[in-house]
């Protein structure tokens, strides 16, 4: 492992050989620099580094050609390109992508280290289980036979919902939607990614409030903005890169920067009005900064009669926010949001940007929609230099999200309805009967017999549950008894002392991955275990999504080391295992007996995804846009010339229609200043026609160029047909809906996409023309109202504004006032919150495990005020034991410093490998283990989920502190 520097020189790490022996060479700082690449590499670089040289020659000259691969970095969601040299198979070297729109050549410090995420020596190497305390060695044949006979045993005694598959924003799209297809097929909707434990509460409040969950404009179109309103997130550590296009539009348009936040960040620190805020406390903030835009009239007054549908109920609730009332919840001072107020006001428009800040709470959803209602008061959707621009996690959050690996949802975002299986059964050719019956039917509270494959699963911020509650308090026969951890960081979870119990009851914990990660070590179990080497996406190639909706493709860089294999083949292996690989593959081309063709399942998803416009971009497109990069405005994204032209970088979806149509993509949502045929859009007709005998629909309003000059429903075939417009369709294209559901086929469930063709020549959207809804009446709180955290030290608060009742959904009773009864604030009085780093991602498995990373940050810590340091008697530097609520424990490094309030504490998110006090490395395979490890806040962290999606509340819990 890394130790700390001495004398400013770091040491090595004690189990490299390769770096100790170049080490022990003198070489000036050019010759290191030179040949850095070759060593890392894993290349004999001893002549390079002062040993024998050798006489070079054609032949030897031509073998060691340096060839380019054109990748995508697999950290956050910006979709930096990434240039790898590569020599003999070998990757040698990086550049960034300096064609890229996105990163223009930049990279943060976990982008410019990726090449060790590839060639890193902490990698799984081969298949291993754990048999009587100890890693053992086995092949891939006996892995998935195991594993297989195992599951299948589990299957016969206890259902398939028995088995958790746990998916992971790390597959490229391809993967996660063969993932979600492989849990249909297996017969669960016990599956799930990261998304549900980041950004759910934005998918489902910003979809719910105009139609689709995602980033309506771009980190380009932030160029444009006149204001940049940033709450609960910290870009310049979360997303770096996405800093540049910030920091353009805040130098170039003179566009005022407000970040609010309970932590003094490293984006805060380029603000030019910082909101230091309560946890917790964000839609009595937003309320805050609409009580001063409705009460001097500063909202967009025709905007929201034209294009909004409940926003006289946002006023009756946002009056009761006064700047006094607004004070004592958030301690935001009255004054300083009508100064917000004014700003947001006097420059539109302007942009709302959020992450995790926001969405990880108890009432997630209600801050995600009150951020939309903000932007909808202001006029400031649907037009560049606004929308809100969320910023996603992961590399492929986004695309893992709209494939649907998630426990409520079939690909692109259909859901788990009968219509919904029925449309996916017609895309995979498959037998609806066949499907229904790989599922558990189980007997409902009226007595009538329901299919599992209709009702939402587990979600992943719930496995625990699925272990330890009593079988009789679930939605489903059995408990979990076998986990799937498939590219998946325990560790970034909370609650995981009872997580620890959860592993040791299972029957089987299966890890996919290229790192053991924390999963290998948390518990004390002494068989049962197994842990399976996945590739990199660098040895492995396929299409991502970005944050803003671009596709983009990553060719493969080198051939998967060790005994690694891609995901996709592993799917294949145990689709074989079960039996059912010749109807799951039937309609893909396979590479061989168990590996998928890559653009056969790009194909595959083309032909199904019409909900959200995943079927324009052909994987010829996307990597036509890869290959002419240069050819993109770096602002609009638009191609200018070139074999592109007119095309939007990545084809942000909705691409809407088949390939042929030669749709360009949609950069900014909901614009109606352009033709749809052209990228523009309006709000979705989602939720119906009329609301209480209120028009939902768009009010004399359209996208330019619209035959229907006012608000109109979603496009059917009956609708065509009264429109006179059927007769557009092709014969081919009549026979294809007549097929479906003849009159009643509708733009989702066209698989020949004429419906969507015939409605865009016409210049209309497919999903409609309606008015986005303030208030959504379908959830727990219609309008969004502030509810006090679980844990809250604020009792006087809890009593005004309390939390939901306990009820049970997604399969589980789920807990919220039986909690916040108890006052744990005199014991717990300070509130803990947690984060990123900027060295560090998700679990922190890849990154702990690459030296040059490390190096920079080898210390778990809890950030400390000044005064509660004092007044705990603890010193800066000193380790101290971090307690939370519900009895979990950390013993970390004290930080003091005043980026945290007093009565605030915050640690980060990234590590793993302590428990309680514990250092678990020796439970790691021999060499595997990351170079940092350290306590992760989580085991601290409290029960708490979001009353929609069941995300998890990591942001406003409490602890107590005291010297170690």
């Amino acid at each position: 492992m890394l130790r700390k520097k001495t004398n400013g020189v770091a040491r090595r790490p004690q189990r490299t050989t390769l770096l100790s022996n170049i080490a022990e060479k003198t070489v000036d700082r050019r010759s290191f620099l030179r040949t850095s690449g070759l060593a890392i590499g894993g290349l004999a670089a001893i002549g390079a580094t002062g040993g024998t040289v050798t006489k070079a020659n054609a032949a030897t000259a031509a073998d060691g050609a340096v060839t380019t691969v054109k990748s995508v970095c697999t950290h956050c969601s910006v979709g930096c390109t990434v240039i790898a040299e590569v020599q003999n198979g070998v990757w040698t070297g990086q550049e960034p992508g300096w064609d890229s729109p996105f990163n223009l050549g930049a990279h943060c410090a976990k982008g410019a280290a990726v090449r060790e995420h590839a060639h890193g020596e902490r990698r799984l190497k081969y298949p291993m289980k754990k048999e009587n305390g100890e890693w053992k060695r086995i092949s891939w044949e006996q892995a998935i036979n195991e594993i297989g006979d195992g599951m299948m045993n589990i299957r016969e005694e206890s259902g398939p919902d028995s088995v958790y598959w746990l998916g992971s924003a790390k597959h490229n799209n391809e993967q996660a939607y063969l993932f979600r297809k492989f849990a249909a097929y297996w017969g669960t909707n016990n599956v799930d990614h990261q998304a549900r434990i980041c950004h759910s509460t934005t998918v489902a409040g910003v979809a719910n409030t105009w139609g689709y969950g995602a980033m309506t404009n771009s980190y380009n179109d932030i160029h444009n903005s006149k204001a940049i309103f940033i709450i609960g997130g910290n870009p310049a550590e979360a997303h770096p890169v996405s800093l540049l296009h910030v920091l353009k539009a805040k130098e170039e348009n003179n566009a005022p920067l407000i970040v609010c936040d309970p932590r003094f960040t490293r984006t805060a620190a380029h603000a030019d009005e910082y909101v230091r805020m309560r946890p917790g406390s964000d839609v009595a903030l937003v309320w805050g900064i609409l009580y001063h835009i409705f009460e001097n009239g500063w909202e967009d007054k025709e905007f929201i009669r034209t294009r909004v549908w409940g926003m006289d109920q946002i006023k009756e609730e946002v009056a009761k926010w006064t700047p006094e009332e607004v004070e004592r919840v958030t301690d935001v001072p009255g004054s300083q949001l009508r100064r917000v107020a004014k700003t947001l006001a006097n420059s539109r428009p302007g942009t709302v940007i959020w992450c995790m800040g926001g969405t990880q709470h108890t009432t997630g959803n209600n801050n995600t929609r009150a951020y939309c209602i903000l932007q909808l008061a202001l006029g400031n959707m649907g037009t560049s230099g606004g929308g809100t621009n969320i910023f996603r996690g992961h590399d492929n959050v986004q695309g893992a999200t709209d494939l649907g690996v998630l426990s409520h949802t079939l690909p692109g975002y259909y859901g788990l309805s009968a219509g919904a299986w029925g449309h996916w059964s017609r895309v995979w050719g498959e037998d609806l009967d066949w499907l229904k019956g790989q599922f558990q039917t189980v007997q409902g509270a009226d007595g009538k017999d329901k299919n599992l494959m209709n009702l939402t699963g587990i979600p992943v911020s719930r496995w625990i549950d699925g272990i330890l509650e009593d079988a009789e308090n679930m939605d489903q026969p059995n408990n979990v008894r076998a986990m799937v951890l498939w590219g998946h960081a325990p560790n970034s979870q909370t609650r995981m002392k009872e997580m620890k119990t959860a592993m040791e009851k299972l029957d089987m914990l299966v890890v996919i991955d290229p790192f053991p990660t924390v999963s290998a070590v948390l518990h004390d179990r002494t068989d049962g275990v197994y842990l399976l080497p996945a590739a990199t996406q660098f040895e492995t190639y396929g299409s991502v999504t970005a944050s803003n909706r671009s596709i983009q493709w990553r060719d493969k860089i080198m051939d998967p080391l060790f005994e690694s294999k891609t995901d996709h083949e592993i799917i294949g292996l145990f689709a074989n295992k079960f039996g059912f690989a010749d109807r799951f593959f039937r309609n893909i081309d396979m590479d061989d007996e168990n590996t998928p063709n890559i653009e056969s399942v790009t194909r595959e998803f083309n032909s199904g995804m019409w909900t959200v416009g995943y079927t324009g971009q052909s994987p010829e497109r996307i990597k036509l846009h890869m290959a002419n990069q240069h050819t993109f405005d770096r602002t609009t994204l638009k191609a200018l010339g070139g074999p592109a032209d007119g095309d939007y970088y990545g084809m942000p979806w909705p691409c809407w229609g088949t390939p042929e149509m030669k749709h360009p993509g949609t950069p900014n949502l909901y614009d109606m200043s352009k033709p749809v045929a052209e990228g523009g859009l309006t709000f979705r007709a989602r939720f119906g026609v009329e609301r209480d005998g209120d028009n939902l629909l768009a009010e004399g309003v359209y996208s330019v160029g619209s035959e229907i000059q006012d608000g109109y429903p979603e496009f059917t075939m009956q609708m065509l047909m009264d429109l006179g417009w059927d007769g557009d369709l092709t014969a081919d294209e009549k026979a294809a809906i007549d097929a479906v559901a003849g009159p009643k086929t509708n733009w989702k469930t066209d698989l020949s996409g004429g419906i969507q063709r015939v409605a865009i020549e016409h210049g209309c959207a497919p999903f409609g023309n309606a008015k986005a809804r303030a208030v959504v009446w379908t959830f727990p709180d219609p309008v969004p109202v502030h509810r006090e955290p679980l844990y809250s030290s604020r009792r006087d608060l809890v009593a005004d504004y309390p939390t939901y009742e306990d009820r049970k959904f997604y399969r589980l009773p789920t807990m919220y006032a039986s909690i916040q009864k108890n006052d744990y604030s005199k014991d717990y009085p300070i509130i803990l919150t947690s984060g990123r780093l900027v060295e560090y991602e998700g679990g922190g498995d890849e990154t702990r495990s690459n030296p040059w990373l490390a190096e920079l940050q080898q210390d778990m810590f809890v950030e400390i005020n000044p005064r509660d340091a004092n007044n705990l008697g603890v010193r800066d530097g000193a380790q101290v034991w971090v307690e939370g609520p519900e009895g979990g424990k950390v013993k970390v490094m004290a930080m003091v410093t005043e980026r945290v309030g007093a009565g605030v504490a915050f640690m980060p998110f990234h590590f793993g490998g302590h428990f309680e006090g514990d250092d678990l490395r020796s439970k790691y395979p021999e060499g595997a283990d990351p170079y940092v490890l350290g306590e992760s806040t989580n085991t601290a962290q409290t029960y708490g989920y979001d009353s929609v999606t069941q995300m998890q509340e990591t942001k406003a819990t409490l602890c107590k502190i005291w010297a170690a």
